[in-house]
């Protein structure tokens, strides 16, 4: 039976490569020379630090400037609340999201099954499944979870026939 699963996932190779633009761009800025400002990136979160915090917000609008031009989507990255010490100093994390979380997962099938599709969708791994007698309803399935915004990147993957 012909299937595909539903998945949101940011190539991590396009972020590394993503930040380190930012780092270049970070050394060669006039506004930076000479100011502690780092970006680190870790499996599931870039922490951003600088001097002060309208350093910091010029830090994250080179980041996430650079983000998307590399085509990572920008709704799978949860910009926290910055965090600024009484010295100045100032930090910020940017969390990315990989895979679909519960909530989302259910708002994508309750809306499949909403549509009245002849298909079956069931969460697996952070993935959905949706399998169904025709690869024509399966398409139909993809096209419609396009049009609408969950919030999430979703991508498309495993097309079996």
């Amino acid at each position: 039976m012909p299937s595909f699963d539903i998945v949101s996932e940011i190539e991590k190779q396009e972020i590394d490569n993503a930040l380190n633009q930012a780092r270049k761009e970070l050394a060669a800025r006039f506004d930076f020379k000479g100011i502690a400002a780092e970006i680190l990136y870790e499996t599931d979160k870039i922490t951003l630090t600088a001097e002060d915090a309208a350093r910091l917000r010029g830090l994250r609008e080179i980041v996430i400037g650079k983000l998307s031009k590399r085509g990572v989507d920008l709704r799978n990255i949860e910009q926290v609340e910055p965090a600024i010490s009484p010295l100045g100093h100032a930090r910020q994390e940017l969390k990315i999201q990989q895979g679909l979380e519960g909530n989302k997962a259910k708002e994508i099938i309750q809306a499949i099954k909403s549509q009245g599709f002849k298909v079956q969708s069931q969460l697996q791994d952070r993935q959905i499944r949706v399998t169904g007698k025709k690869k024509d309803e399966l398409q139909t399935v993809i096209q419609f979870v396009r049009s609408r915004d969950f919030g999430v990147a979703t991508n498309f993957k495993n097309f079996r026939d």
